[in-house]
């Protein structure tokens, strides 16, 4: 079995792709003529955005929707760029809600984790060890 999808539920699917293109640099790979649904080209396991009404139709209930005003839910997705701190720049500036700056864990990873436009927290890591 392989992960092929991360889909993350959202309030404005065209808000979410935009923020991530100019937050991480993702690039825009579809979205549903209906505009409520959209992925991004990260690889060989896409991330998408379903907009909430569409989700909860999918999903046949209700369910507690990822907010900035809120605790953060636990779940994160993890992008890893060439340069932590320069990706965790590019980020904030372009809306990213700072958790932790970059840094070095002991595992030797470099670090840093940021929450997006939505709420939901977004891990920026890199493994130090070639």
């Amino acid at each position: 079995m392989k992960l092929s999808y991360v889909i993350l539920y959202v309030e404005d699917v065209v808000r979410s792709v935009d923020f991530y293109k100019s937050a991480f640099g993702l690039k825009h790979k579809f979205t549903h003529e209906s505009g409520d649904y959209a992925e991004m080209d990260t690889g060989s396991t896409s991330l998408a955005f379903c907009k909430h009404q569409l989700a909860e139709q999918i999903i046949k209930g209700t369910y507690h929707k990822a907010s900035l005003k809120d605790k953060a839910l636990g779940s994160q997705i993890s992008l890893e760029p060439e340069d932590v701190k320069t990706a965790y720049q590019t980020a904030i500036e372009n809306g990213a809600y700072s958790i932790s700056q970059p840094e070095v864990k002991e595992w030797n990873f470099e670090v840093a984790i940021v929450r997006d436009c939505d709420g939901h927290i977004i891990e920026l890591a890199k493994n130090l060890n070639p």
